[in-house]
Parts: structure tokens; sequence; C-alpha cells
């Protein structure tokens, strides 16, 4: 173990339908890496990454859930401690746009009432299978309070913003707050998580 200096910490959660480019957008704002077929993440995933702000340290772990129902139990547990959640949805798949709501009552359910959200509608180079309009998932944020970004993991469109935009609202605050990380924080491994056998489908009873 060694230490690096961190003046923010944040956790941050991934939620949204399967398929629709969590882990591709996890991947590219991490690895600055995009693959063209990702399996369907098993249980969570996990990554670190860290970015600069006013000349301060923000880390982010970042937990990529499983869009599956039968992994909700254990994503579940991820949402809860989140400082910061992302709801990702796919511009080409009505169907997942209609599942936000659903998403977001359902992180509601065990997240910090301070968690911040942001909407962010992914693979917005599909132009030409585009099935939510820009204007819809606007409308849908401003009803549901968050902020809305579009991102392209494939082609690397806006996806910094949307995890830095997150992260300098929950570092400005925490510093409003005045609380701050002590200057180094150890760094620290951790491996991804398997999935139970078996889970009841219903979100953390």
């Amino acid at each position: 173990m060694f230490f690096e200096k961190t003046d923010y910490l944040f956790k941050i959660a991934l939620v949204g339908d399967s398929g629709v480019g969590k882990s591709s957008l996890l991947f590219r704002f991490a690895e600055g890496e995009y693959y063209e077929n990702f399996l369907p993440t098993i249980g969570v995933d996990f990554k670190i990454k860290s970015v600069t702000h006013e000349d301060k340290s923000i880390k982010l772990h970042i937990w990529d859930t499983a869009g599956q129902e039968r992994y909700q139990t254990i994503c579940c547990i991820y949402y809860k401690g989140a400082d910061g959640i992302v709801i990702v949805y796919d511009i080409t798949d009505r169907e997942s746009f209609k599942n936000v709501e659903r998403w977001v009552e359902q992180v509601e359910e065990v997240s910090s009432k301070n968690a911040k959200k942001i909407l962010v509608g992914n693979k917005s180079d599909r132009e030409d299978i585009r099935a939510v309009s820009y204007e819809e998932g606007k409308a849908l944020a401003d009803k549901l309070g968050l902020e809305f970004i579009e991102t392209s993991a494939k082609k690397d469109t806006k996806v910094d913003e949307a995890f830095t935009a997150l992260a300098i609202t929950l570092k400005r605050e925490l510093a409003a707050a005045g609380r701050v990380l002590p200057s180094v924080y150890p760094k620290k491994t951790l491996t991804k998580l398997e999935p139970e056998k078996k889970s009841s489908g219903t979100c953390c009873l």
C-alpha cells in the first residue's frame, strides 16, 4: 500500500438497463479505452479515477452495476452510501428511457437523500437510429430535478464532462459544508465481486 494526495473522495454508482453502455462509459472515463463488444456486467465492477478541479484532487470510486433484474438485490447494496448516481439510458432504445423513472425510484429507496444524480443519454453517435430526442431527455431530467447530458462512449463525446460535472458538484457541496479529507488517502486494489447464486429480484428487502 502507498499513499497519494486526495482532497476529496466520492463513491459513484452507475445504474440503468442492461446494454445501455454503462461499462463502456466507465472504461472510456477510467481507462480511456472503448471495446465494441462488452459482455453484460455480472453483479458489479469497479474502477478508480482521479480528476483535478481548482488545484484539488477528487478521487472517484465508481461502481458499475448490472442492469439485469436478477442482480438487483446485490446491486442495491452499492447504492447505499453513494455520493453520486449516474443514471444511464440508450438514446436508441426507448424502453431504457421509459425505465429511467423506475431506476430513480429504486435508487432513492436506499441511497442517501443528499446523493447527487445525473441523467446520461448514451450512444449519441447513433443519430441515424435515435429513438429518444435530446429535448425528451432534458425534459425528463428537469422533471426529476437532475442534471442532463448526452454522451458517446464510442466516440468519446462528453464522457469526461459527465463524470467531472458530478464530481465538481459534490466537491462544492462538501467544501461549503466545511468537510475535507486528510491530505493523503491509502490507495487500495479492490476486486470484482461475484453475484449470489440466488436473488429475489427485489431491491434491498
